[in-house]
């Protein structure tokens, strides 16, 4: 009897272990949130989460602003697919928010809020910026496999700068935050246009913000340097704001885009989020796969590695190709955009040297007389 018992509490659990690790369906949809401010399109989002049963906490994430005006306009939702699939993996809701007047977005622009330098007002700024946050926190705690009452933000750059201005003005469902590289006012490499505005604005948050934050910044940021965000962080814990700073290791050429490189921040977060006990899955759901699609002949390792990554990544994006070199862009406004874009760096890539072909285009291969 004993024996028949045990071997049915194993098999339970082999069947239980089975269905853990066969890998959910992940939902990646693009919608606009409705909003009289950011009339007329509403703002531009990207809702992303592993369809498992019963209801999940929520991530708000939010981008930065290109110093380059012009390029306010490309922001997309769909550039950070790679960390709000972090976060689906880990039993987490995503949404991902275009704030006004980015992209596709309406409304006015945060940096209007801003000032013109040298008479800045930051605070001004990032606190217009947080409420497109909390109207894309509100829309999403209203879907049915959203737990309403636990949602974090996270942001970068001038998103991160929104989100330490948003813990202070906290819903009571923020129960936490992370700001990676928060700042304002970049004119260039280690050039910031009146930084003392920005110690007084994060000095001003830190005397209501009272949420648990984690603050990355890395070593070699060039748009806000290490000392530059100590000084952040010392006016906003001077007034008892409550984060955990990290100074992470030099990331690339510019560690300002420290967000954009998953691995180099995976495990500060886990940990963040650990020790708030704010992880909802005792472990990663497994690793996403992309499609089984075959990649263009020729490609060295590197490359082949280049287009499994390619695939996974969200619209509209293209790989081209020459007889030696290869060139990818992805998330970009339309699917004329990625072809251009991906042709460009092909050429490059090679030199000008090659003639460059489009072979894909959405994961859809391209037709070639």
């Amino acid at each position: 009897m004993r024996t028949w018992r045990w071997l049915l509490l194993l098999l339970a659990f082999l069947s239980v272990k089975a269905q853990t690790v066969t890998p959910p369906h992940y939902v990646e949809r693009e919608l606009f949130i409705p909003w009289m401010q950011a009339a007329p399109t509403g703002l531009d989002a990207l809702l992303v989460y592993a369809d498992l049963p019963g209801k999940h906490p929520l991530v708000v994430i939010t981008h930065g602003s290109a110093r380059k005006p012009e390029e306010h306009a490309e922001v997309t939702p769909w550039a950070f697919i790679p960390q709000a699939q972090w976060f689906a993996r880990r039993g987490w809701v995503v949404i991902v928010v275009v704030r006004r007047g980015y992209g596709h977005s309406g409304g006015e622009q945060d940096g209007r809020h801003a000032g013109r330098c040298p008479a800045t007002d930051y605070q001004s700024a990032a606190e217009y910026s947080a409420q497109d946050l909390r109207v894309a926190m509100d829309f999403a705690r209203t879907l049915p496999n959203v737990d309403p009452e636990r949602a974090i933000a996270v942001g970068v750059s001038t998103g991160g700068m929104a989100t330490v201005a948003f813990t202070a003005q906290a819903p009571p469902q923020l129960v936490a935050a992370i700001n990676f590289a928060g700042g304002r006012g970049s004119q260039a490499d280690h050039d910031v246009c009146n930084p003392d505005d920005l110690i007084h604005a994060y000095k001003d948050f830190g005397k209501r913000s009272r949420v648990p934050m984690l603050w990355l910044y890395a070593q070699n940021d060039k748009f806000f340097w290490p000392e530059l965000a100590q000084e952040f962080d010392a006016a906003f814990r001077s007034q008892g704001g409550n984060d955990q700073f990290v100074l992470a290791p030099p990331n690339g050429d510019d560690g300002h885009h420290l967000f954009s490189h998953v691995s180099a921040w995976s495990d500060t977060v886990d940990a963040f989020l650990d020790a708030h006990q704010l992880n909802p899955l005792p472990e990663p759901l497994p690793a996403i796969q992309p499609p089984n699609i075959p990649p263009p002949p020729g490609l060295d390792e590197a490359g082949q590695r280049v287009w499994q990554n390619y695939l996974l990544l969200g619209p509209h994006k293209a790989f081209a190709v020459s007889p030696h070199f290869y060139g990818v862009s992805v998330a970009q406004m339309s699917t004329d955009d990625a072809k251009h874009k991906a042709i460009e760096n092909c050429r490059h890539n090679a030199q000008n040297q090659e003639d460059c072909i489009v072979v894909s285009v959405d994961n859809t291969g391209v037709a070639h007389p």
